[in-house]
């Protein structure tokens, strides 16, 4: 009898797992916004949550969130820790499942139409990220997307990139009015290809600048609230060329997208 074959090792390494409810509210609501077309023409409407960590509610409130974009979307939870996978089958359920895994995507030949990595990345070294975006971006189905992202503790400051079979291509801010000085306090929550390039010279650090400025120019408008200076803001910076990618019925979330040449690294 030739000897059992074990299953191939899941390609990645133990992150911290800390989570928080409701802390991906923000990439979820872009998802469940303008995204939401990727999931509404799929054929298979498979959506990975990417390392969810130690608790997986985030995979749950995925799941929750998507379901109002399409009532057979299929959430899949990955995680490489054995025990977080354990912990989290009770709460398995038709359309949302849980299965030990990393960056290769064990969905058993299955192409997804949304994988969410959040607040995983970040926590390996910055020479790794590029092999893992690759390795996912070879694994969605058509018209897929890949969500690279950080956000702080409990959401209220959010960044994410967004590829697909072609490579990057946005970035987007996501921040709570009243959680910010100024646009730039995202820095320390860029994703790990943007996080160390915040420096004079790099294309991510002139666009925060102009965010800044921009901010800075419409305090004026502060009395007619956040959500009012924020549209003033990424006007200000589309008219002066950056290219942004939305408009005011995101920008009015304390939102904003750009096209990833503006900021990739140099």
């Amino acid at each position: 009898m030739p000897p059992r074959q074990r299953p191939p090792k899941p390609l990645g390494t133990i992150t911290r797992g800390t989570t928080n409810p409701n802390r991906l509210r923000r990439v979820d609501r872009w998802l469940a916004g303008p995204q939401s077309f990727r999931l509404r023409r799929a054929g298979d409407p498979l959506v990975v949550d990417l390392g969810y960590g130690a608790a997986p509610v985030t995979a749950v409130e995925l799941y929750t969130r998507l379901r109002t974009v399409r009532d057979d979307v299929e959430v899949v939870g990955i995680e490489i820790d054995p025990a977080r996978v354990a912990a989290a089958k009770p709460l398995a359920r038709p359309g949302l499942s849980f299965r030990q895994g990393g960056f290769e995507l064990p969905l058993d030949g299955r192409r997804p139409v949304v994988v969410r990595a959040f607040n995983v990345l970040r926590q390996y070294r910055e020479d790794e990220y590029a092999a893992y975006w690759d390795e996912v971006r070879g694994r969605l189905a058509p018209d897929g997307i890949f969500v690279d992202g950080t956000c702080d503790e409990i959401g209220r400051r959010s960044s994410w990139a967004a590829l697909d079979a072609g490579g990057p291509v946005s970035l987007s801010i996501s921040l709570r009015f009243g959680a910010f000085s100024l646009p730039s306090d995202v820095a320390e929550r860029l994703p790990k290809a943007l996080i160390h390039r915040n420096v004079e010279g790099e294309r991510v650090h002139a666009y925060l600048r102009a965010l800044d400025r921009a901010w800075l120019d419409a305090a004026a408008l502060s009395s007619f609230g956040h959500g009012q200076r924020w549209r003033a803001m990424c006007a200000s910076v589309k008219a002066d060329g950056w290219p942004l990618l939305d408009g005011p019925s995101r920008w009015r979330l304390g939102e904003v997208t750009v096209a990833w040449e503006a900021v990739k690294p140099g």
